[in-house]
């Protein structure tokens, strides 16, 4: 069924990523990781078998976001499933060299960014670009002046608003990509007993890891999003799926015009030229395709 697939699964050492790749390999497909750390992303690999290969760059960086992005054009004539999995749960500030929160940068800019500079090569018949993401968007409070940098810093909020960040651009992926092939969409897969927020030594981070021992797996929590990347192209690109359920999203994510804020915003911050313009507004004034009739049969 996975003959001649190739998918790049950022984060793929560890957690949900990992077993994903891990499930993409059973399942005979070219496994590509992308991992910061290079010795645990050669021990995923060799664990992985069957070709695997590994992409080394720090998503926090806008330049390594580039160099993957590079790496990935040069080794892969067209990238199938593109899995963007890579995520951080800050508990403190954390301002990269290019003076932005860290959390922001990986949970929200590199996605946007590998989605822009690899859209050739995910200009296949039957692209699936998946989004990670969690429930926790709705409590985002996204200020463009302050997230970026971390001025509004908070140790939940911060994840929730990098995650709401993201969020919004997915129907406008949707959007750009329509007629091409290349479907979006985002999915919640369940809370799961990863290392992501872990609170630490101290107090909260015992009470947090006995907590997430009645977490599922990861193994279980990847299921979803390996099922996504294999269904039938039913229904419209740029969806929110609860585990397996396509679900409508919290108002604060459907916000049409913060939405083209955040691309623009995003278009800046990752210096991406015009043509990484945001798609325009949908024309309220046009007329709506009705839907098809039922057979009487």
């Amino acid at each position: 069924m996975a003959d001649n697939i190739t998918a790049v699964v950022t984060g793929g050492t560890r957690g949900i990523g990992r077993a994903v790749a891990g499930e993409f390999a059973r399942r005979g497909v070219r496994v590509v990781v992308v991992a910061r750390n290079r010795d645990a992303g050669e021990r995923t690999v060799t664990e992985l078998g069957g070709g695997a290969e590994l992409v080394t760059g720090d998503l926090s960086l806008l330049s390594d976001v580039h160099a993957v992005a590079d790496h990935l054009r040069e080794h892969c004539d067209r990238i199938d499933v593109l899995v963007h999995n890579a995520g951080v749960w800050p508990t403190r500030l954390v301002r990269t060299e290019d003076k932005l929160e860290e959390s922001f940068t990986v949970n929200h800019l590199a996605p946007f960014l590998l989605n822009h500079l690899l859209e050739e090569r995910l200009k296949a018949d039957r692209t699936r670009v998946v989004q990670l993401t969690a429930g926790l968007y709705a409590r985002g409070r996204l200020d463009l002046r302050r997230t970026p940098t971390g001025a509004d810093f908070h140790r939940v909020r911060t994840y929730a608003t990098t995650k709401l960040a993201n969020l919004l651009t997915v129907p406008l992926f949707a959007r750009r990509w329509e007629g091409t092939g290349i479907r979006i969409d985002a999915i919640h897969p369940g809370v799961a007993n990863t290392s992501l927020g872990d609170g630490g030594r101290g107090l909260r981070g015992l009470v947090l890891k006995g907590i997430k021992r009645a977490w599922a797996p990861p193994e279980i929590a990847a299921l979803p999003v390996v099922r996504l990347t294999f269904a039938p192209a039913d229904g419209p690109s740029g969806r929110y799926f609860d585990c397996e359920r396509p679900v409508d999203l919290d108002p604060i994510a459907t916000d049409e015009s913060l939405a083209q804020l955040v691309w623009e915003q995003a278009v800046d911050l990752t210096g991406l030229g015009p043509e990484a313009a945001p798609p325009p507004l949908p024309d309220p004034t046009a007329p709506l395709t009705p839907a098809p009739e039922e057979s009487e049969e």
